[in-house]
């Protein structure tokens, strides 16, 4: 059933966590692994001054996110067929579908990281993918820890 699955990761410390999780699911089904991420300059960030040389901020983000992609890489499982990684500019959403569209992904697994401030209005990364995406998504949630409830609730004496 799934022959391409696409895993987008981002930067956050949760990215390892998704790759393991896309790493497992594609080992599991006999799937070839694409990993992409996009980057994106923030717009604090002013575009260089016209007859400056180019601006080496998107070459060096794009060069960290490609040697963070490839540590991960570098870990996956020798039985898992994980493809050259891919790296975008432009708004993550949009980039991970186009990849997904460009290698014809049977599967999309991404991260959620949760609603924050302006996500409420906005909306993540994450629901737009699932909210637009034209195949499957897989959203890897971040585990909370087991809580007992030994000692509490009502006793029945």
């Amino acid at each position: 059933m799934f022959q391409r699955i696409l895993v987008a990761l981002d930067a956050s410390v949760r990215a390892a966590g998704v790759f393991k999780v896309a790493g497992e699911l594609a080992r599991a089904v006999g799937a070839r692994l694409y990993v992409a991420r996009a980057i994106t300059v923030p717009p604090e960030f002013p575009p260089a001054a016209a007859g400056c040389p180019a601006d080496p901020l998107v070459a060096r983000m794009a060069a960290n996110a490609m040697q963070d992609m490839s540590r991960l890489i570098a870990a996956a499982p020798d039985d898992v067929a994980v493809q050259p990684p891919i790296v975008r500019l432009g708004v993550p959403w949009r980039v991970i579908l186009d990849v997904a569209d460009e290698r014809d992904v049977d599967l999309i697994v991404i991260g959620s990281h949760g609603y924050h401030g302006w996500d409420h209005i906005l909306g993540t990364t994450a629901a737009k993918i699932v909210n637009i995406a034209r195949r499957h998504v897989f959203v890897v949630h971040e585990r909370e820890p087991a809580v007992s409830t030994e000692g509490r609730g009502s006793s029945s004496e």
